[in-house]
């Protein structure tokens, strides 16, 4: 290997706690919501005249702002925030958080509270890597990596208990101290012949950082529907089942 290739994947694999806080990120946020966020999981939505009201501070905040925002224009949007305590004070690297990020599989079968059915019910019945967006073959998750990437791209099939089979691009960054993921649909997300959400119209992105206090859990999920959709299917409960689910599996699958 090439000693300009090995000096940056060093760096990399050793890269672990940050030694920022909590405050560091969200210096502004109210005492409530602070404690909201310890103690189990921030939750906001919002419809029309959209911006991000609980991102992080900085350039973190700034790059999910346009990666959710963008030229996307949401009617709507549910962000979310959760600090997970570290289990006997163990420091947690990125790169196990990188390798809980691509454990897909691991998606299938969990469970949402659905309120038509009065029970809980899978939300995802199926859940794997494919080859790419042309060629729809499923493809088992890797092994862990013992190498954290600057970034990485897989696609995802999820059969919807709602939208069926869904499609979507995810990516990986590593940021200066934390982890992004993000999701966004590259074919319609469908409820039967109505398209819901059409070609990158769902746009959502999960960021994770270790903190001074425990493992930070930041999402914010945007997406664009017509008045017409909206009038015929509840917008953001369809987010936010959908966030609550990946970012339950996310929380499960670090190693902390």
């Amino acid at each position: 290997m090439k000693r300009g290739v090995f000096l940056p994947l060093l760096f990399l694999t050793a890269f672990s706690l940050s030694g920022r806080s909590f405050d560091d990120l969200f210096p502004n946020l109210e005492p409530e919501k602070r404690a909201q966020a310890f103690s189990g999981v921030l939750t906001e939505s919002r419809e029309k005249d959209i911006a991000l009201g609980l991102a992080p501070s900085g350039e973190i905040g700034a790059r999910i702002a346009g990666l959710v925002l963008g030229d996307m224009h949401p009617s709507h949007l549910v962000e979310s925030l959760t600090v997970l305590p570290y289990i006997g004070n163990k420091p947690l690297e990125l790169l196990a958080i990188y390798n809980a990020m691509g454990k897909i599989r691991d998606l299938k079968g969990r469970l949402y509270p659905s309120f038509t059915r009065k029970k809980d019910v899978p939300l995802f019945e199926e859940a794997a890597r494919i080859e790419s967006p042309e060629k729809n073959t499923a493809i088992p998750d890797p092994a862990n990596s013992s190498v954290l990437p600057r970034s990485d791209r897989m696609y995802i099939c999820l059969k919807d208990v709602n939208f069926g089979n869904s499609y979507y691009q995810a990516d990986i960054f590593t940021e200066q101290y934390g982890l992004l993921y993000g999701l966004s649909n590259f074919r319609n997300l469908s409820y039967g012949i109505i398209p819901v959400f059409k070609e990158k119209k769902f746009n959502a992105q999960f960021y994770v950082e270790p903190v001074a206090e425990g493992i930070l859990v930041y999402s914010a999920a945007g997406a664009a529907a017509s008045d017409f959709v909206s009038n015929m299917v509840d917008i953001p409960s369809a987010i936010e089942k959908r966030v609550t689910v990946i970012l339950g599996w996310l929380i499960d699958n670090i190693a902390y």
